[in-house]
């Protein structure tokens, strides 16, 4: 039988996927159930998450969930949720992630932007794979996590409070894996390039510096999200990042933001 014939599951398997209305999240989510695993769609937009869970592969495997992850409760009502829809639910993707503006630049970004960005990327993320950590502990069972960091962990990118949070994010990818592993359960991280979807409207003029010279698709990232997901074909690995950017790590195109009078005038 080929490696790659059964990459996960089903009856013992099941997942949650966060931003799964659009973008990375819906791909990665839709590859999921076509694989025939379980699969709660996690979004904060009904029509978006509903289009997905209709257009999947198998609809009757995706089940919608619609909330703000920005809120504590909402995480919790998602983790109580998907638990009573799936049972133990084994592998988790953290693609969710509010709009970014070009605007909100260093002196531009305002308090609640800040706060919304960090509390969906990251505190969102830790509060939902803690809490999918401990019934996998309780249950002696092994889990696979994936959180969708960026390039711009490590290079600036002209958006403070979404630089930030990937990066905290990306650490934090570290110290689950670290301290996870004893129990069977992997965390990774998937940093994608230029992926005309999602948060990131892109411009086709960037495609020049991408090497592969064209932007990502979100179906690009799915292939490598269920490889690194699947214990079976990547069992012994965690707590590391795969970049899937067609090159775009190679350069660095940003230049730094201009400010007009008003944004560079003291508050």
């Amino acid at each position: 039988m080929s490696l790659f014939s059964a990459p996960f599951s089903p009856d013992r398997e099941a997942a949650l996927v966060t931003g799964a209305g659009n973008g990375i999240g819906r791909a990665v989510a839709q590859a999921l159930v076509g694989e025939g695993v379980r699969t709660v769609f996690a979004d904060a937009r009904e029509e978006t998450v509903r289009a997905a869970v209709a257009t999947s592969p198998r609809p009757e495997l995706a089940i919608p969930w619609v909330g703000d992850l920005a809120q504590p409760e909402s995480c919790k009502a998602l983790m109580q949720f998907a638990q009573s829809k799936l049972g133990l639910v084994t592998h988790f993707v953290h693609s969710a992630s509010p709009p970014r503006r070009e605007v909100d630049h260093v002196l531009a970004v305002d308090d609640a932007t800040w706060r919304q960005m960090r509390a969906v990327n990251v505190d969102a993320g830790f509060q939902l794979a803690r809490g999918l950590t401990r019934t996998l502990i309780a249950a002696q069972r092994p889990g696979s996590f994936l959180m969708l960091t960026s390039l711009h962990a490590e290079t600036p990118r002209n958006l403070p409070h979404y630089s930030t949070s990937k990066a905290a994010l990306a650490m934090l990818v570290k110290e689950l894996a670290k301290s996870l592993g004893r129990f069977g359960i992997r965390v990774n991280a998937l940093v994608p390039g230029a992926i005309a979807a999602g948060g990131f409207v892109a411009d086709p003029a960037l495609a020049r510096h991408i090497p592969l010279g064209r932007l990502g698709k979100s179906d690009d990232l799915a292939p490598m999200a269920l490889t690194v997901l699947s214990n079976t074909l990547s069992g012994y690995v965690t707590g590391a990042a795969f970049v899937v950017d067609g090159g775009l790590a190679l350069t660095n195109w940003f230049d730094p933001p201009v400010f007009d009078d008003t944004s560079a005038s003291p508050p």
